[in-house]
């Protein structure tokens, strides 16, 4: 999974057209066709490798839970982005889970 890139960690607005509702209905994220980022519509044209990041239980339990689906994706430009959705927001607005990690110029 080696990535080159510019480091952002901005959050980004998914463009809900073409959401992936087959990714939702087995349980994740459904990634969106295009993003806001900034002043730019980030298009994407391929996902090229998706992960998960889990972690333990916050209760106690001992299970493992998914906390970020990531996604590596060529957008429309030619750029190759790494964006993630977090599964528990942050303040101050949770709605948005969104992430643009890296992306080249």
């Amino acid at each position: 999974m080696e990535h080159s890139g510019e480091f952002i960690s901005e959050r980004i607005r998914p463009l809900t057209e073409g959401a992936d509702t087959a990714a939702m209905a087995a349980g994740g994220p459904g990634l969106s066709q295009a993003f806001k980022w900034r002043d730019e519509t980030l298009g994407i044209a391929t996902v090229l490798e998706t992960w998960r990041e889990s972690g333990p239980c916050t209760h106690g339990s001992g299970e493992a839970y998914a906390r970020k689906h990531w996604f590596e994706v060529m957008t429309t430009t030619g750029r190759r982005a790494r964006t993630y959705f977090e599964r528990q927001g942050r303040p101050p607005d949770r709605r948005q889970r969104w992430w643009l990690f890296t992306i080249e110029n």
